[in-house]
């Protein structure tokens, strides 16, 4: 019998049984489940892909390596990450420009230094881009905006043995072949693009080569035989 010392111990409580008000509707499990596959997808599609550096190597049509080539990766993607080049310039010294064949993005604005002791008229008639700076010496005030994808030629009309090329790509993943052929493109995304290769051995308004080329996550490796240029 309890007593003043001993009370009874109090009756266990029952579990209580969720009422209406708190058990959770089929519409409120079917709505969290929604936001969390919602959720997931999302996670999903902010994961960028994969990026890695792409070698690529370029050999003429005998198999021997091919410096000087311009390679360039195409995509939808590469077009919407293009970006202008900062800083480019094309001059002229000892009655030749600086290197022969420049590439940049579209939209690249390039200056035409003459560091020469006569004067020099630059000019390009090609469809990609038409302008022409007459005679000068130093740097030019204006530089010129290449705003369009395509290759341009450029000459000098003082001094016919000048030539050089401007070869302008939309994509950031562009670059020249150095003397073994080589050529690494950093930071590439995994995913389809074209490869495509030019060289000034090409014949006269030839378009660049196209490969179809499918890079790996991590990045990967691509061969180019250039057949058919000039000796």
């Amino acid at each position: 019998m309890p007593n003043a010392c001993h009370p009874a111990p109090n009756p266990p409580t029952a579990p209580r049984r969720a009422g209406p008000a708190c058990r959770p509707t089929a519409r409120a499990l079917g709505a969290v489940a929604a936001v969390c596959a919602l959720a997931a997808g999302l996670t999903g599609l902010a994961q960028p892909a994969t990026a890695g550096t792409l070698e690529v190597q370029v050999s003429d049509g005998a198999g021997k390596p091919l410096p000087g080539a311009v390679v360039f990766l195409e995509s939808a993607e590469a077009k919407a990450a293009s970006k202008p080049a900062v800083g480019v310039e094309l001059g002229q010294a000892k009655r030749q420009f600086s290197q022969p064949v420049t590439v940049v993005p579209v939209g690249t604005a390039v200056s035409f230094p003459n560091r020469d002791t006569v004067r020099h008229h630059v000019y390009s008639f090609s469809a990609v881009k038409k302008f022409e700076i007459k005679l000068y010496v130093g740097t030019p005030a204006a530089p010129v905006v290449f705003d369009r994808p395509g290759i341009a030629v450029l000459g000098c009309n003082i001094h016919d043995n000048m030539a050089a090329w401007v070869v302008v790509v939309d994509t950031p993943f562009y670059g020249l072949t150095g003397a073994d052929g080589r050529l690494a493109l950093p930071a590439v995304p995994a995913g389809s693009y074209q490869l495509r290769t030019w060289h000034p051995a090409l014949a006269p308004g030839a378009p660049a080569l196209a490969q179809p080329l499918q890079v790996p996550a991590g990045g990967g490796t691509a061969a180019v035989k250039m057949a058919g240029l000039a000796p």
